[in-house]
């Protein structure tokens, strides 16, 4: 079944109907509008799924995707036209040009925790750069994959765009097709497995994966700020996101204020009980709900430290002076758990991160402009913020993606469009002249000559 799928994909592209800019265009209106007819079906799976408040649903997921969409549609055009560059004199007389084509027959593999958009936004990537694409939700969230699925049947044929669900097993049988393009989000673990099998055919990737993301509190931060915008970006999917806040570094002579300010803004943004807020999500499911309590044994609780094993929920959880030894500071977290480290000095801090594989992402609060260079310099990571957390993600302006450990390629806005195509260089030359000079017989003259272009 899945064979025939991307065999039947593959001969619909070599129709080269995807190659054309307005059944493209088309597209991406269909997807749209199938979205919006769709959208309180979504938001309905979302909240099975992962107890996701109307509002974080649309915030986090379909609003996401529908500007992607809006950015892809305004820009395309611009973006698929071939683009003039110089060509150096000594290949006169000619002009060059690079040109974008899609790769073909592309598999977007999707995460559980952000299920809709995360699987979603790429194939915005790949319809607009002209491709054919096979979508693969996560089964751990069955209500979100079986709209989706719902969703793509409904708009487009399935020699196009076709979604294929399932278990585990399911994805290692996609993974023995032969795909032009694979787009992976998920863990490292997995995303190894997925490398692995497209060094098969030799099939390009992106991995989208994770890792732990660091968050500075510089002694000169505006604190009440940095705490409401740290929580948020910590507690938004019950920090089931790969860029959330993974631990803090806080500068001693500001650590206990900043403490008592995290405290305050955890109770004021979800009440004296949290696991009672029927607008914080629950954790996806039992296996790792019970991975992320696990991180609380032998550690001292600053804040929170509740949970419901019948609802899935853990309340916000500040920890105090983790252990670098520790398994809450060996592993992405994925969870509403925060350990608070103390530091003097910037440089201790900036070497803990060095040493340790590079984040996703990489946030500081400070309004000291030489401290802020320093850790923009000194520090690897995928993206991150200046004075907020997870925010970069949401631009179409700037592409997001991790590296190293954290990740390959990037998408969002153009670059999505980048991703999946490749950039074809050609060279176009005139008949009018044709100089010798390349030719046999090669004479100390012609050398002389060649020196003289190429030096």
């Amino acid at each position: 079944m899945i064979h025939t799928l991307v065999e039947k994909q593959r001969a619909f592209f070599e129709t080269d109907q995807t190659k054309d800019i307005n059944f493209r265009r088309l597209a991406l209106l269909k997807l749209r509008t199938g979205i919006k007819k769709h959208e309180s079906e979504i938001l309905e799976a979302l909240k099975k799924d992962l107890c996701k408040a109307e509002f974080e649903s649309y915030m986090t997921e379909i609003g996401m995707v529908l500007d992607e969409i809006r950015f892809a549609l305004n820009h395309m055009e611009s973006w698929a036209k071939k683009k003039y560059v110089w060509t150096p004199i000594s290949q006169f007389p000619s002009v060059s040009f690079v040109m974008s084509e899609p790769y073909g027959v592309t598999l977007i593999m999707a995460p559980w925790n952000y299920p809709f958009q995360l699987c979603l936004s790429p194939l915005i990537g790949a319809l607009a750069a002209g491709n054919t694409a096979v979508l693969k939700p996560s089964e751990l969230a069955p209500a979100t994959s079986e709209i989706i699925a719902k969703l793509i049947k409904n708009c487009f044929e399935e020699e196009y765009v076709a979604v294929v669900e399932g278990d585990a097993d399911v994805s290692k049988r996609i993974l023995e097709e032969r795909f032009d393009y694979i787009f992976f989000t998920g863990g490292v673990s997995i995303g190894r497995i997925v490398m692995q099998a497209a060094a098969k055919h030799l099939t390009p990737v992106s991995l989208e994966l994770g890792g732990k993301s660091p968050c500075i509190i510089d002694r000169t931060a505006d604190l009440k700020v940095a705490a409401r915008r740290l929580m948020f970006g910590k507690i938004v999917n019950a920090g089931q996101t790969c860029v959330a806040p993974d631990y803090i570094f806080v500068h001693e002579a500001v650590r206990d204020a900043f403490v008592q300010e995290m405290k305050k803004t955890i109770a004021e943004f979800l009440g004296e009980d949290p696991l009672k807020n029927e607008n914080y999500p629950k954790i996806i499911n039992a296996r790792h709900f019970n991975r992320i309590i696990g991180y609380l044994t032998g550690e001292e609780i600053l804040a929170g430290g509740e949970y419901d094993a019948k609802t899935l929920k853990i309340a916000p959880t500040l920890l105090n002076q983790s252990s670098p030894s520790a398994p809450v500071m060996k592993e992405e977290i994925f969870g509403p758990i925060l350990p608070v480290i103390s530091y003097t000095s910037i440089q201790e801090v900036i070497r803990y991160i060095r040493k340790n594989e590079k984040p996703l992402a990489l946030y500081l609060f400070t309004t000291n402009k030489k401290l802020e260079e320093k850790v923009l310099g000194q520090v690897s990571f995928g993206g991150g913020c200046i004075n907020d957390t997870i925010i970069h993600v949401a631009s179409p302006y700037m592409g997001f993606g991790g590296v190293g450990n954290s990740g390959m390629g990037a998408y969002h806005g153009k670059l999505s469009f980048e991703t999946f195509s490749h950039k074809k260089s050609i060279v176009k030359k005139a008949n009018f002249l044709d100089i010798p000079m390349r030719y046999h017989p090669y004479t100390k003259q012609k050398y002389n000559l060649v020196r003289k272009f190429l030096k």
